[in-house]
């Protein structure tokens, strides 16, 4: 019984050994740490002082590239603040700019007439005129460049009280603008049949002068100053002048002599004069003046203050052709079809030097035009030219080539894509019936 009570005892335990054991299971129990804060979430602070509180710096990789962003910033705001004060400061002058600028323009006035500086009497008056009235003594504006002033300017004048109220820059007359030729016609001397003679004639007088004039001063003469081209209507002389302002560089000025009459008195010669002096001014250059019978005519007795007018500006050709002044590397150029009715004193050596005739085409000349406008076309195999190169009646270059397009369109009214000897035959007929008769009978009744 002594050895089981012992060992009986030790299974039970003793009551230190069950307190040590307590011990130990109150050691594996930890309670939870306090809290850091007490009370409810705070909140993010907004306004001055948020904005004034700086930010925690921490050291990290793209710090430096911030804050050369946020230079780039303030450099950008730096900029717009003293773009802004600039602007602000310059306003006040900008809107007395527009003050001042408004005032002189009611002084001015709307509209405003264009006149003609006669003679500067003093610094703030002078002599002026207009196309449509007599001469006026008129003050000068105080803001006119009276630097830039002198006799003959064009001016813009007060359309009430006739002042000086400014001067018009571009002295060139718009009617002289659009006689320059700025795209050269298409047609050549290859596209000219025959006249083989006048080609050559028009170059040693207009084109040989330009481009090498050394040749007339080693032979000692001057090289001529102008041409006339006269003729039948339809031989081409037109067509020359545009081969010439094809094949030249020089600056090519065209005119039609009926352009030249203008409604106004003196309009008409200063027109000329404006003419050559632009011509001058963009020499070497050629003036071809069409037509000039119109202007040209024999001075008689006049009537009329429109024949005086005429005369007039007849008289400033002339002037300017061979006048005081040496028109330079300047040709002319002129085309009529009645020589017989123009001023002698236009058509003298020394104003016109060559003059030369377009006659009618012969034999050879107008198989060389049938050629050349019936290159392009389609030709039945029955088509005989030389019946019509062989023929008696008198055809001019014209003549021909309204032939070939009447032709043409027989064909086209037809359905035919290809030109046959009888619409030829129709084409002359009609043709010439038109030529010689003129107006068809029972047309006008």
């Amino acid at each position: 019984m002594g050895q089981g009570t012992p060992g009986g005892m030790g299974r039970q335990g003793l009551p230190g050994d069950r307190k040590q054991d307590g011990d130990k299971k109150e050691k594996k129990f930890e309670p939870a740490a306090p809290p850091s804060r007490v009370g409810r979430r705070q909140r993010k602070q907004k306004g001055p002082e948020a904005a004034a509180r700086l930010p925690a710096v921490t050291p990290l990789t793209k710090c430096k590239l911030r804050l050369l962003k946020l230079e780039r910033i303030k450099d950008y705001l730096l900029m717009e603040e003293e773009f802004v004060a600039s602007q602000e400061r310059l306003k006040p002058h900008e809107d007395k700019n527009e003050e001042d600028r408004s005032k002189v323009d009611d002084l001015r006035g709307s509209p405003m007439s264009v006149g003609n500086l006669e003679e500067l009497i003093d610094e703030n008056h002078a002599i002026v005129s207009s196309s449509v009235g007599p001469e006026y003594y008129v003050s000068i504006l105080s803001f006119v460049d009276k630097d830039q002033l002198e006799p003959g300017c064009a001016i813009l004048m007060h359309n009430k009280v006739l002042s000086v109220v400014g001067l018009l820059q571009d002295e060139v007359d718009p009617m002289v603008s659009v006689m320059k030729v700025e795209k050269a016609p298409l047609e050549s001397y290859a596209d000219i049949g025959g006249l083989d003679a006048q080609i050559q004639e028009i170059k040693e007088a207009v084109e040989l002068p330009l481009t090498h004039p050394e040749l007339y001063e080693d032979i000692g003469i001057k090289p001529p100053k102008g041409v006339i081209l006269y003729g039948e209507p339809g031989t081409g002389k037109t067509l020359l002048a545009k081969a010439v302002a094809n094949s030249t560089s020089a600056t090519f000025l065209r005119v039609v002599g009926s352009e030249l009459i203008q409604k106004y008195l003196g309009d008409g010669p200063k027109l000329v004069r404006e003419l050559f002096r632009v011509a001058d001014d963009l020499s070497p250059s050629i003036v071809f003046i069409d037509e000039i019978d119109a202007v040209g005519t024999k001075r008689y007795d006049a009537h009329s203050g429109g024949e005086r007018e005429i005369q007039r500006t007849m008289l400033e050709l002339l002037n300017q052709l061979d006048g005081f002044d040496s028109r330079g590397d300047v040709k002319v150029i002129l085309a009529t079809n009645k020589i017989e009715s123009l001023d002698p004193a236009l058509l003298r050596p020394g104003r016109i030097d060559r003059k030369i005739e377009f006659p009618l085409p012969d034999i050879k000349t107008r198989r060389r035009i049938f050629q050349i406008h019936t290159s392009r076309m389609t030709l039945a195999e029955d088509v005989n030219l030389e019946e019509f190169v062989m023929t008696k009646d008198e055809f001019s270059g014209a003549d021909i080539k309204a032939i070939c397009t009447e032709a043409g369109l027989l064909a086209l009214r037809e359905r035919r894509m290809k030109v046959t000897h009888v619409d030829f035959k129709k084409a002359k007929e009609k043709v010439m019936f038109k030529k010689k008769e003129g107006v068809p009978e029972g047309l006008y009744m």
